[in-house]
């Protein structure tokens, strides 16, 4: 998923002006079901505001470790930087199926973090720019398969029902500043920013 030109540029003017709220830096998340294009639009937006990114498969330590990755999240990286010192995690690699080298999160001016699970309700509390990426779970398990080969099926299948549990406690796409659909087009804010 590319997002449009347009509808990056609403997002970047959106994120820019957004408060900063995490001790000294501005948090930007783009959360969403496995497959729906956060990494892809994470990407451009990481060019168009030079920002610092975390990507959340760094932290899930394999198939199952949705719920740690979201704890490393919280506890690692968004707390010490809410209080002006540099986070860190250790960055699971996939192909060895352990956790590899340390990563320094330094206190920066914007930090992006990206992936499943990277909008808990604890982001609200650092007043996080929350953009919300869905798509068809038909989609998202084709892209998947296409990524990760047939085989990987059942991990996905696992893994969806996981997010969607999680999504379900967090209500993470009501809470979402901006929605965008598995191709880019903005589908509006989420149900609980409307209301406000």
């Amino acid at each position: 998923m590319t997002v449009p030109d347009d509808v990056l540029l609403r997002l970047v003017a959106a994120a820019r002006s957004h408060p900063v709220g995490l001790g000294r830096t501005r948090l930007v998340v783009v959360d969403g079901p496995a497959g729906s294009g956060k990494t892809t639009l994470a990407s451009q937006l990481e060019a168009a505001l030079a920002v610092r990114v975390v990507h959340m498969d760094d932290l899930y330590d394999g198939w199952t470790g949705l719920r740690a990755g979201v704890r490393t999240l919280v506890e690692d990286v968004l707390a010490p930087l809410s209080i002006g010192l540099p986070g860190s995690y250790r960055r699971f690699d996939w192909e060895r199926g352990e956790y590899a080298e340390t990563r320094e999160v330094p206190v920066c001016a914007t930090l992006l973090v990206e992936g499943c699970g990277s909008a808990p309700p604890e982001v609200d509390e650092h007043d996080a720019f929350v953009v919300w990426v869905e798509a068809d779970d038909e989609v998202r398990l084709a892209r998947g398969l296409a990524r990760d080969g047939a085989a990987s099926r059942p991990e996905w299948e696992r893994f969806m029902r996981d997010e969607r549990e999680l999504y379900g406690e967090h209500r993470t796409a009501e809470r979402a500043h901006v929605r965008l659909d598995g191709v880019g087009r903005w589908v509006g804010a989420g149900a609980a920013r409307v209301r406000r």
